[in-house]
């Protein structure tokens, strides 16, 4: 069951540095949810704070509240890696492990998280890839290295792998930003179909996509260089796109800037 995110008052640091502020929003379950704005202002650290990869980071730090479904995710007692168990990512260039194969991949996240019998693992593994549309190419060839795959191919498998342990969010930086045009579509209609099944955050720089593929969209920015970043503005995508309520988002939309 795909689960709703509720954040408030979030506030993110990479040592004194403050990189976003006061962000607070609501992300609908089953929906896709799109992040755009300018190079720098905030995305995608506010989307490691939605699963507390940002912390990872030396000298990092969040202040502020994550709730997922009502449980506050920097709360006392809350382990980082159940969150990161909880909520999938998926990066902007694809990352196979190198030296396994397409199943081995896959499996990956099953074997840290718990032990299950061959044939249990052989289900998820093929269930996952199904679910992220690409048995059909792969499976008369699961002992091959994941890397000898296509970007796209390789994108889908890393997708695979984050859906492999039932996560409940699913969230993306840029995940198209290496692929090519047929890549992109495919891993598009992809994302449209997942999001029936999971609560999908996207980080892009592509304006279109936004509009093709998010229910819902927030745009960042800065006040200035040095500044930290905001949300100027949520709302509906296709309201977004045609009647912004906030100047800064109509010019960045049509291109005036950024």
């Amino acid at each position: 069951m795909s689960k709703q995110i509720t954040v408030s008052g979030l506030d993110a640091y990479y040592g004194s540095h403050k990189a976003i502020e006061d962000v607070s929003m609501t992300i609908e379950p089953r929906s896709v949810t799109a992040f755009i704005g300018p190079s720098g202002c905030g995305k995608s650290t506010f989307l490691r704070t939605l699963n507390r990869m940002h912390e990872v980071i030396p000298g990092a730090r969040v202040e502020g509240k994550v709730l997922l479904d009502g449980v506050d995710l920097y709360g006392s007692g809350v382990e980082p890696v159940s969150v990161r168990r909880s909520i999938g990512m998926v990066f902007q260039r694809p990352n196979p492990f190198p030296t396994m194969s397409i199943y081995e991949n896959v499996a990956a996240g099953l074997r840290l998280n718990r032990r299950m019998p061959r044939s249990q693992t052989d289900e998820v593994v093929e269930e996952s890839l199904r679910g992220a549309n690409l048995w059909n190419e792969v499976k008369d060839r699961l002992n091959k290295p994941g890397a000898g795959l296509s970007g796209g191919q390789q994108q889908r498998l890393c997708i695979a792998r984050a859906i492999a342990v039932k996560p409940q969010v699913l969230l993306m930086d840029e995940p198209c930003s290496a692929l090519d045009p047929i890549s992109t579509l495919a891993i598009e209609d992809l994302i449209t179909k997942l999001k029936q099944e999971y609560t999908i955050v996207i980080v892009t720089h592509n304006m279109q996509q936004a509009a093709r593929i998010s229910d819902r969209t927030a745009f960042f920015n800065l006040a200035a260089q040095g500044q930290p970043g905001k949300v100027i503005e949520m709302d509906v995508t296709t309201r977004m796109f045609t009647s912004p309520s906030e100047k800064a988002t109509e010019d960045y939309i049509t291109g005036r800037f950024g």
